[in-house]
């Protein structure tokens, strides 16, 4: 495991923490809390698994990542963690914005 890299686990970390901080601060959805949000995580991080192990596999890698930028923590096939810390950032971003459009939408009409 190299701990001198942060070049992709650094942002990926970040990521989370800015998405989560968002939602508790800002957005306030109630995303976090509902069974829906969940279920439609762990269906992403099978197809995650899926896409990205095969990206990723370490006997024929389609993307290769510089050892230097990751953690070198890999799970399942070769998969780095810091590509789940991303999938989790970015997908729940994009549902949060979703979530609050929506919330505003409503607000709107009433």
């Amino acid at each position: 495991m190299n701990l001198t890299g942060v070049g992709y686990t650094l942002p990926a970390l970040a990521a989370v923490v800015v998405v989560c901080l968002a939602e508790r601060t800002l957005l306030r959805t109630g995303l976090f809390r509902r069974p829906a949000y969940w279920l439609t995580m762990l269906i992403v991080l099978g197809f995650q698994i899926l896409v990205d192990g095969w990206l990723t596999r370490l006997d024929a890698p389609i993307v290769v990542y510089n050892p230097e930028h990751i953690l070198g923590l890999r799970f399942p096939w070769d998969i780095p963690v810091e590509d789940f810390l991303f999938g989790f950032a970015l997908v729940t971003a994009v549902l949060l914005g979703w979530e609050r459009t929506l919330q505003r939408q409503v607000e709107a009409r009433r």
